[in-house]
């Protein structure tokens, strides 16, 4: 059954190796992503990671191993305690590199599979993926957490990576409210093009989680959201209610 959400962004800086001298301005982000993913690793020894890739949708199963080589340091990272022995999956997508990363920062052993979409997947098929997560988790006699990884968008500021759109800053306010309130449905409506417009990573991801937790009840807790370097990143977990 799924037991917990978290929700992370997916910055290479949150490795300490590629944060170089902005480890220090990435520390809190960094705490708040390694303990979400510490009391997602409390609830659940498996999780299904859920992230948005180029090469559409798919499901990654562990043992996979990747790493952050292609970010700027050769920081390995596996999708299992098993993964030791699985050759280097160069091309491992950076939502799961990420969710690797956090299990093993936050000191947890656990199990992840991946299940990947496009981008700008389309939000009717976002829904139908996460209620057959949802119906499949439901049907799992043991606890299964679901981390959903994604940014928010790229273009807070004039130096942001896709420059300063002034739609940015009420769309990320609407994302951190609905996570915070852990409203399925204002994660459902998001509009998918202006999504795409504000490069924001986490639009599918986030309507996945939609899906996978609409009929149920959530206590939602939003513990970072901001926009360093004009990139909108959000932290939040998501507690099941009687």
């Amino acid at each position: 059954m799924l037991t917990l959400v978290a929700v992370l962004p997916e910055p290479p800086l949150l490795v300490p190796e590629l944060a170089t001298g902005a480890a220090t301005e990435t520390a809190e982000l960094r705490a708040a992503c390694v303990g979400a993913a510490a009391r997602l690793g409390a609830a659940s020894a498996r999780w299904v990671a859920v992230g948005a890739d180029a090469g559409g949708r798919r499901t990654v199963r562990p043992p996979a191993r990747g790493s952050f080589v292609g970010f700027g340091a050769d920081v390995v990272v596996g999708l299992d305690p098993a993964s030791a022995a699985v050759p280097v999956d160069p091309e491992l997508p950076l939502p799961l590199l990420i969710a690797g990363w956090v299990a093993a920062a936050g000191g947890v052993a656990v199990s992840i599979r991946g299940e990947l979409v496009a981008p700008d997947e389309d939000p009717r098929a976002c829904a139908e993926l996460g209620t057959a997560l949802a119906a499949e988790l439901a049907a799992d006699p043991d606890p299964v957490g679901l981390l959903v990884v994604g940014d928010g968008a790229t273009t807070h500021t004039a130096k942001a990576p896709g420059y300063l759109d002034e739609r940015a800053g009420p769309f990320d306010a609407a994302v951190a409210a609905a996570l915070r309130d852990a409203d399925t449905d204002a994660l459902a409506h998001l509009d998918a093009g202006l999504a795409t417009a504000l490069h924001v990573a986490g639009r599918a991801p986030w309507q996945v989680l939609a899906g996978a937790a609409a009929g149920r009840r959530w206590r939602g807790e939003l513990t970072y959201s901001a926009v360093p370097y004009g990139v909108a990143y959000h932290v939040a977990v998501w507690t099941p209610l009687p």
